[in-house]
């Protein structure tokens, strides 16, 4: 993790222990924060391009929680499928199988950003674990409040997919769009903690398994939303929104909060779609609350 912690004496860090395992034909790795015997599991799913270390600052807020965070596939350090990216149900495939293999059927999941995507698809039907729904994308990402930007970098996808293998993972591993893209998105006006979110996303934001899972997850992920499956959603759903949020506005969220059968909607002030780096204490108080 970067230095320095931007949250010294507020949070301590936690150490997680790697795991490594084939889940759907895809070799899986993950990390394990373990907790007092007894303790209760969170599954936390991150979002699009970024991996496990983007909810770390979660895992420091909540120590009494055994957490258990996964790479999605085509992330981090996990493989992409042999097949590729085809769809939204490849991951809520994958993500099934994961709390199967990892015997947290029972556990509740959180899922940040795309990561809402994927919990929600793969949550349908009889569950009836909580679920956690952190900035979650309720209408189409490209029609969010700064769609100009995002046309662009759809833009930017597009290209790349135009380039070879090698250029077209150079081109969209871009530093100056990568930092353009985290000014963009955080609200902050700390300047040590943005300073760390620029860090996060330029160490983490382009691990990356190959160019084109790369752009097929990107369509994935723009043309899927949580309203898509809310309403074959039976479990308690905690839904915590950015005031500021620059992919879905609040009134996305206040529309999709009726489209679940038994869900809340917190939505938290002063922070956009970063409130995994930005606000990891409040949203972590409004986690135990609901949890409790």
């Amino acid at each position: 993790m970067p230095k320095p912690y931007p949250f010294t004496g507020v949070l301590t860090p936690r150490t997680g222990v790697a795991r490594l395992r084939i889940v759907d034909d895809v070799m899986t790795h993950w990390w394990e924060f373990e907790a007092p015997a007894g303790s209760k599991t969170i599954v936390m799913v991150h979002g699009f391009r970024g991996d496990h270390h983007g909810l770390h600052l979660f895992a420091d807020a909540l120590p009494e929680y055994r957490v258990i965070i996964p790479d999605l596939p085509s992330f981090g350090l996990t493989e992409s499928w042999s097949t590729g990216v085809t769809s939204i149900e490849d991951f809520g495939r994958w993500l099934r199988a994961f709390v199967v293999e990892t015997e947290t059927e029972d556990a509740a999941v959180l899922g940040h950003s795309f990561g809402s995507i994927v919990v929600a698809n793969a949550v349908q039907g009889t569950r009836s674990a909580p679920i956690i729904l952190v900035n979650p994308v309720s209408q189409k990402a490209l029609s969010g409040p700064k769609r100009v930007l995002a046309a662009l970098g759809a833009a930017w996808y597009v290209l790349g997919g135009k380039f070879s293998e090698q250029f077209g993972r150079a081109f969209l591993s871009w530093g100056v769009i990568v930092r353009i893209m985290s000014g963009v998105l955080a609200k902050t006006t700390d300047p040590q903690l943005r300073r760390w979110i620029h860090e996060q996303h330029r160490l983490y934001f382009s691990r990356f398994s190959d160019r084109d899972s790369l752009i097929a997850g990107f369509a994935v992920s723009t043309t899927n939303d949580v309203s898509d499956f809310a309403h074959s959603i039976k479990a308690p759903v905690l839904l915590i929104a950015g005031a500021e949020d620059d992919i879905t506005p609040v009134s996305a969220q206040r529309r999709v909060q009726f489209l679940f059968p038994n869900a809340e909607l917190h939505v938290v002030d002063g922070v956009g779609h970063l409130m995994h780096y930005e606000k990891p204490v409040e949203v972590a108080a409004l986690i135990r609350k609901f949890l409790s």
